[in-house]
């Protein structure tokens, strides 16, 4: 098989996030949220998915997707470099809309394997930056 036979076929890591955030945009949503913000960026910084729940609960979603969990879970790939980042551009985006209430940080972990459905696992609070 020649590479450009196997790209054809093997979706970009891109494509492979882009649908992991399409999947936990749609399993939030059905679980009563409201998406505000899809890939905001500031800075350096980008945050997945902004939502409210409720109208006093502003949750930033740092979405990870793999085709496997061989090298551990997708959500262990946040570490305190990137919470930190997540937390900057979380500050910039509540001074954008004149928010200071309740946030948390969560994330939503999406595993696409090959022969079976999507695996979605949400864990709320979970972290919170210093």
């Amino acid at each position: 098989m020649m590479n450009d036979e196997i790209n054809e076929t093997m979706p970009t890591h891109i494509e492979t996030g882009k649908r992991g955030e399409s999947l936990a945009a749609a399993f939030l949503e059905e679980k009563g949220w409201r998406i505000a913000e899809r890939n905001f960026r500031a800075g350096r910084g980008e945050i997945d998915l902004i939502a409210w729940v409720g109208d006093r609960l502003l949750v930033f979603v740092e979405v990870k997707t793999r085709s496997g969990d061989g090298f551990g879970g997708p959500e262990e790939a946040v570490d305190a470099r990137k919470q930190d980042l997540l937390a900057r551009t979380a500050g910039r985006y509540m001074e954008q809309i004149d928010y200071d209430w309740e946030i948390r940080f969560d994330i939503v972990a999406v595993l696409l394997r090959k022969d079976a459905p999507p695996e979605i696992r949400h864990v709320e609070d979970a972290f919170f930056p210093m």
